[in-house]
């Protein structure tokens, strides 16, 4: 329940700043943007995996095609009390690994192909758990809509910051206001991210490790997805990034991490180490 206020507070923050850039790029046509966020709202939740999923070329995958992964998400389906998810491969060489859907009904995990060749069955297991813990908590649509609706903002508010630098002024909007608000819009949008992303990674793993019953599996995943995104960063959109179980775009500087989606990874690390009292101990599901 607390994750669905968070999803309605989402779409009514960001679809304020939608009508509010747009109203800035084009005053005369602000019924048209807030005709646009409804509309986007409804796309959003609809239709956002789908959008995701395209924007990554992902392919589904079914159990005769992959049938150990297959059997690997419906083992810790079960345990968790979930339903079975779609399974989709994303084509590419780094390690990663994302959920999305609307609801555990129509949820989804997606896994690269670097993921599934790179990392051997306990760490791909502990991976899978943490996207199922995304999925038991129903934060992927929050998530998903997060990542769409920055993105599409970000967009807008290049368009309107392009526009004011090179387009001609008019009696109906104010340049510097209109510069200002292309500025702080995209910047607003993407804390909003950072406010839902870290929060709800921490509370992934930990889920995640008690699904798996294996905390120190799904800690050795993510030193080793760790590594692998600083060796190979990937360019991503932006406004997706946090969708993944670690930062694509690997290694950041000072001033990138206070600004990062994803909590620090030494320290999500350690959270898992602390949940095993002892070395191979297995944490019971609750």
């Amino acid at each position: 329940m607390y994750n669905q206020l968070k999803t309605i507070l989402l779409f009514g923050v960001l679809s304020a700043l939608l009508i509010a850039v747009g109203g800035a790029l084009a005053p005369q046509a602000l019924g048209v943007f807030v005709v646009l966020a409804l509309a986007m709202n409804l796309g959003a939740y609809f239709f956002s995996d789908r959008l995701v999923l395209s924007m990554y070329r992902a392919r589904e995958v079914g159990p005769r095609e992959a049938p150990e992964l297959h059997a690997l998400v419906r083992d810790l389906a079960a345990r968790a009390e979930l339903p079975m998810p779609r399974l989709y491969v994303v084509p590419g060489a780094q390690a990663n690994a994302f959920a999305t859907g609307r609801s555990p009904a129509h949820g989804v995990i997606a896994v690269t192909e670097g993921l599934l060749a790179s990392l051997d069955a306990r760490a791909i297991r502990g991976v899978l758990a943490h996207e199922l813990a995304h999925i038991k908590n129903r934060d992927i649509l929050l998530s998903t809509v997060a990542a769409i609706l920055a993105s599409v903002i970000g967009t807008i508010g290049q368009a309107l910051s392009f526009g004011m630098m090179f387009g001609r002024d008019d009696d109906d909007r104010h340049p510097a206001a209109g510069l200002a608000l292309a500025i702080v819009a995209p910047i607003a949008a993407t804390l909003v991210q950072f406010a839902i992303s870290r929060a709800r990674e921490f509370r992934a793993d930990e889920i995640g490790a008690r699904i798996s019953g294996d905390p120190e599996g799904l800690a050795r995943a993510l030193e080793s997805l760790e590594r692998g995104a600083r060796r190979a960063p990937v360019a991503v959109p932006a406004g997706t990034a946090s969708m993944f179980i670690v930062n694509p775009f690997g290694a950041l500087d000072t001033m990138a991490r206070w600004f990062s989606t994803h909590p620090p990874m030494p320290e999500r690390i350690a959270r898992l180490r602390a949940m095993a009292p002892a070395r191979g101990a297995r944490v019971a599901y609750a």
